[in-house]
């Protein structure tokens, strides 16, 4: 019999995937566990294992295609299953079948309410015949191959298969019945694109992208952002820094100027909990975390990836910097893990490495703060009554208002530029 392996759910909500690269063909055997495509998901890159031995009948969706959470992945081909068993599985689905669309067998179909994506759907379109259908159409995989091939919008195709699904003949007879008057976009986007001669490009979105479009309009809508900035002079910080990089560097870690803003953080979060909870509204219940993972903001190609350092305030300087070397590695890699992203307390971005001095930083809701740190530059400082050149570190610490009161957030950062200017402490801990 034919199995329908759909695209799960790895993890975390996860929605949709991008098709990386297929690691199996039509007519290949494959076994349990072994991996079938490796997909892009709104937080990491992962291999998608096989549930199941067979034949692989047919794969769904090509390299750099969308495909979401339930819709078709493979069809196995499964020997001994047979009479009765097959017939049970059979009941359990509705049989959609179209020459060269590799879906033949049992496949779940939607509902009339049940939408599939589209590479190239998305806005409103208006017909020559002033019919006006929506962006999101339900077409079987070769109908959206053939329409994408010979240019045709499948938006103003009607379906003729179950529940309104665009089949492939629906797309050739549109294509040949189609009136050679243009059509006329109802989206001032999508009328742009095509009418504007200015040159420009335009690129898919990749889920990391999308996640974090989100995710920041997520947190804007729903935590009430205050930032307070603050410089703090840090040369007794910076000697011991070089005092002890070389013993790091043999050691196989880079002592870098984050470490102790990590471990001063985490110090702090002990003695201002507020900062280190979220808020239930549902239940109208504040959760106060007695554990401090503190999540580190790396900068990658592909954009923004946030992996948590657990117990940060259990770990030594030196711990903690081998931890900051192995995530930039894997994070450059591309081989962070749902696991390396979860459970963080709070954040801290540093953006001073590229040339920032202040931001007002998007909190990684639903935490409570984010701490930037900026460019550290040498400037004159007063010390002891006496000018002198100090090195100063800009922060800025951004908080659900809602949560930390002025007062809390201003004493919070003042015990992290404690830390940072007294750094001892934070070695010896």
């Amino acid at each position: 019999m034919r199995y329908i392996f759909k695209f799960p759910d790895i993890g975390e909500g996860l929605d949709e995937g991008t098709v990386v690269e297929w690691h199996v063909k039509k007519g290949q055997n494959v076994k349990l566990g072994e991996s079938l495509v490796t997909m892009e998901t709104d937080k990491v890159v992962t291999d998608i294992p096989s549930p199941k031995d067979g034949i692989i009948a047919a794969t769904f969706g090509k390299e750099g295609e969308i495909i979401h959470v339930g819709d078709a992945l493979v069809e196995i081909e499964i020997e001994g299953i047979e009479g009765k068993e097959a017939g049970v599985v059979a009941n359990k689905s509705t049989a959609v079948e179209e020459e060269g669309a590799g879906v033949v067998g049992t496949l779940e179909i939607a509902g009339n309410s049940a939408i599939l994506s589209a590479s190239h759907e998305g806005m409103n379109i208006s017909a020559s015949n002033g019919e006006t259908k929506s962006a999101k159409s339900l077409a079987t995989p070769v109908a959206r191959a053939v329409a994408k091939d010979m240019g045709v919008n499948i938006s103003l195709v009607r379906g003729s298969g179950p529940a309104g699904r665009v089949m492939k003949d629906d797309i050739l007879n549109f294509a040949k019945n189609a009136s050679s008057k243009p059509l006329s976009f109802t989206s001032l986007s999508e009328r742009d694109l095509f009418a504007n001669e200015m040159p420009m490009e335009v690129v898919p979105m990749s889920q990391m992208r999308k996640t974090i479009a989100k995710n920041m309009i997520t947190s804007k809508h729903n935590a009430a952002h205050m930032t307070l900035f603050e410089e703090v002079e840090i040369s007794e910080l910076d000697r011991i820094r070089k005092k002890f990089k070389n013993d790091f560097s043999e050691k196989g870690s880079k002592l870098t100027y984050l470490a102790f803003v990590i471990k001063a953080t985490a110090l702090s979060l002990k003695k201002f909990k507020a900062l280190n909870s979220e808020m239930d509204m549902e239940n109208g219940n504040m959760i106060y975390k007695k554990f401090y993972n503190i999540g580190i903001a790396v900068d990658t190609e592909k954009g923004l990836v946030v992996p948590v350092i657990r117990n940060a305030d259990k770990l030594s300087i030196f711990e903690i910097s081998l931890k900051i070397s192995e995530y930039s590695e894997k994070a450059r890699t591309g081989a962070l893990t749902l696991e390396d992203m979860k459970g963080g307390t709070f954040t801290i971005t540093s953006y001073g490495n590229i040339g920032g001095k202040f931001a007002v930083p998007v909190i990684n809701y639903p935490q409570a703060g984010i701490l930037g740190i900026g460019k550290i530059s040498k400037q004159p400082v007063v010390i002891n009554d006496n000018l002198a050149v100090g090195l100063v570190l800009p922060l800025s610490l951004s908080v659900d208002h809602r949560i930390a009161d002025g007062g809390e957030t201003a004493r919070f950062l003042n015990q992290i530029m404690a830390y940072l200017a007294e750094p001892v402490s934070l070695v010896m801990d």
